[in-house]
């Protein structure tokens, strides 16, 4: 039996077992690597609907090609299936799905309110630590100007050292000096006057700088009233810099209400803007815009749906009114689950007429200018790297330009759990739907050249057997060693001509077969860039897969050597929490919540992980 017919009958297997409760599934290709995250109000009908021979889009089609088997998590309700989609979409993201572009993280501000005296600083990192988040901003230009103004105004401090209220530090840093800080280091300011400063920071954040100056009015006159005339002058500031600002907002509404005006664009390719106009208490406070990619055949409906999806679940503030350029899909569930974040019911509005329709007008023009810079900067781009490969192909004097590159490396730790990657090129960008993975089968111990040899005699061989066409150049992550070995394969395959390369991390030298002294390239070029950006991604696709393998292994192992977990409880408890980190972050409640776990095994889990977890 054949892979493919292998595939065929495991996925048919699959398709009977499938239950009809809501849940999230994963479509995985031949590698393993996940191409779509959809969810489902019931499994078996959904997933199901896939493998029928209907009337598909062509988007659909090349995707049930890909389709090498799949898996899937079931849920209690259609809102737990829809959070959980989000989350995988954003982890994984698929090839298949509506995407924010480029994977970005984008930053907040965080307010460290859980200490004696907090700090303010932007993070990409959002955590269930006890601080304030406010973002996420795409303009991280704004994040520093908003950082500079709350300095100016509140003059916080900045460093990064954790201080105690009760144990005051003998000298303060150069910024109380200039009075840049109020030095809580040294007990110049008290915790309970520092943390009425950082209220009114999350004031400010929160656009709300009406309430913000009736606050700070009222702390001046009660200041001047005791005498306390530095910190009455302080107050006084902070009201001239608050009159400034408020006068460079925009106001859009005589309501005191928070807004997300959301306009979405699409373009004639397979990409679209999302813009953003943040209204609050009444005021545009600011713009975010966002690239979406993977919209080709899809409607403004479905994008639209999916974008907010993504967004409201990394965003840290949920508005009262949601205005929108274009209906969308799965309404009721982003309603339910934007007032359980925010603890009360979110309007969605589509507004025809009147104010709002006309910030509407505003955000879509936005978006259509933002739209043009992202033409402009792909075609530089494309420009770019076409030149890179060009140029390549001249350096390394081939017969042929190198629009197909693939790139391998190698990872493992002492040893063990060792992989290789496969990452590919075309015209200079990532083609990730080539990517394949490798577990090394007949090496032992930490032996790169052997790895190397085996990895690259799976890949051509298969290659030369299916008749399948050649990439035009091959990246061994290496120097003369690597490249020895692998060129070696391709001697014994007969495919010697093949052009293939090194590239030598310490002093980025390129090196040929036969060739002892090697090709240097300025650093700033290019066609280095190109190389370097080849060899890096392998490097980062081994990492991520070996670190997979390694967990898997350290899981399953701890897990199985808890009393009274067999594979069918493991199994269970991996399916239910994730992942080993969030089982020992579990309580004793939660655990018991899982199929077949009961009280007692609860416990010895429980009490086993705590004991034992610092041996892993």
């Amino acid at each position: 039996m054949t892979d493919n017919e292998y595939s065929k009958k495991h996925i048919e297997a699959q398709l009977k077992e499938l239950p009809r409760q809501p849940g999230v599934y994963l479509m995985k290709d031949e590698t393993g690597m996940i191409i779509y995250v959809g969810k489902a109000k019931s499994l078996r009908s959904r997933v199901r609907s896939y493998f029928r021979k209907n009337d598909q889009t062509y988007k659909t089609r090349m995707l049930v090609k890909y389709i090498d088997d799949f898996d899937y998590i079931m849920t209690d309700t259609e809102v737990e299936a829809y959070i959980l989609e989000a989350n995988l979409i954003k982890k994984h993201q698929p090839k298949f799905n509506i995407r924010l572009k480029d994977d970005k993280t984008y930053p907040f501000i965080k307010v460290t309110k859980n200490v004696d005296f907090p700090r303010v600083f932007k993070t990409r990192i959002v955590k269930n630590d006890g601080a304030e988040y406010f973002g996420p901003f795409a303009d991280v230009d704004a994040i520093y100007k908003t950082l500079d103004v709350i300095k100016d105004i509140f003059k916080l401090r900045s460093c990064k050292k954790e201080l105690k209220a009760d144990q005051p530090e003998e000298r303060p840093c150069l910024n109380f000096h200039i009075d840049k800080c109020l030095g809580p280091c040294i007990g110049a300011v008290g915790k309970e006057d520092y943390h009425e400063l950082i209220d009114q920071v999350c004031l400010f954040l929160s656009g709300r700088q009406k309430e913000l100056k009736q606050q700070v009015e009222e702390k001046m006159k009660e200041a001047a009233a005791e005498r306390n005339f530095e910190k009455a002058a302080r107050f006084r500031d902070a009201l001239q810099a608050f009159e400034k600002l408020s006068e460079s907002q925009k106001v859009m509404t005589d309501k005191n209400i928070d807004q997300d005006v959301v306009a979405l664009v699409q373009s004639e390719e397979d990409t679209a803007c999302a813009q953003m106009l943040l209204v609050r208490n009444g005021r545009l406070i600011g713009q975010e815009y966002f690239i979406l990619q993977g919209t080709e055949e899809e409607s403004k409906a479905e994008t639209m749906a999916s974008f907010l999806q993504q967004y409201y679940e990394q965003a840290a503030g949920i508005p009262d009114e949601l205005l929108l350029n274009t209906e969308i899909n799965y309404q009721d569930l982003l309603a339910e689950r934007l007032a359980d974040i925010k603890g009360k019911k979110v309007s969605i509005q589509y507004p025809q007429k009147g104010d709002k329709k006309k910030m509407l007008q505003m955000a879509e023009r936005n978006a259509e200018q933002n739209l043009k810079k992202e033409d402009i900067r792909s075609k530089y781009e494309e420009k770019r790297t076409s030149g890179a490969v060009e140029k390549l192909g001249e350096i390394l004097g081939m017969k042929n330009d190198p629009y197909h590159i693939e790139g391998f490396d190698i990872s493992n730790i002492q040893g063990t759990d060792s992989v290789a990657s496969m990452v590919v090129f075309k015209n200079g960008r990532p083609s990730k739907q080539d990517y394949r993975r490798f577990k090394i089968k007949t090496v032992e111990g930490p032996d790169d050249f052997s790895s190397m040899k085996e990895v690259v005699e799976r890949r051509y061989a298969r290659l030369l057997r299916e008749d399948k066409k050649l990439p035009d150049l091959i990246l061994i992550d290496g120097g003369k060693g690597q490249l020895s070995a692998a060129y070696e394969i391709l001697e014994l395959l007969g495919i010697e001509d093949l052009p293939i390369i090194g590239l030598a991390k310490r002093e980025e030298e390129i090196f040929k077969p036969g060739e002892s002294k090697p090709i240097t390239l300025p650093h700033h070029t290019p066609t280095l860039q190109l190389l370097q950006r080849v060899r890096d991604e392998a490097h980062r696709f081994a990492v991520s897969y070996h670190r997979k393998l390694r967990s898997r292994r350290l899981t399953h192992s701890m897990l199985d050597e808890i009393p009274g977990v067999g594979e069918t409880r493991r199994n269970a408890l991996l399916q239910h929490f994730g992942s080993l980190a969030k089982i020992r972050e579990a309580k004793i409640w939660q655990l018991k919540e899982v199929d077949g776990i009961s009280g007692k095994t609860a416990r010895k889990i429980y009490d086993y992980l705590r004991d034992n977890m610092r041996a892993y």
